[in-house]
């Protein structure tokens, strides 16, 4: 479910996080958050938020055990 939060950026840019939202996410003082331009808009995550973004968008498939196997195929119809 989505919720719209209202924040100010103040003195020295800074912007202070409505607390309702931080407990939601969990964010502690301290966590760091990215910030992705998009034409959309802004979105905030973490960088944990983002790499489970990544996998989900990419699959759950590791690129380097994608590229082994194919080698692994490729040699042993080579040796064929």
């Amino acid at each position: 479910m989505s919720t719209t939060y209202a924040a100010a950026v103040g003195d020295r840019g800074r912007l202070v996080i409505p607390s309702a939202l931080r407990h939601s996410q969990k964010w502690e003082q301290g966590t760091q958050l990215l910030m992705l331009d998009t034409p959309n808009g802004v979105i905030t995550m973490t960088q944990k938020q983002a790499k489970q973004l990544i996998k989900k968008q990419i699959g759950a498939g590791s690129l380097v055990e994608e590229l082994l196997t194919e080698r692994r195929n490729a040699a042993q119809k080579e040796s064929l």
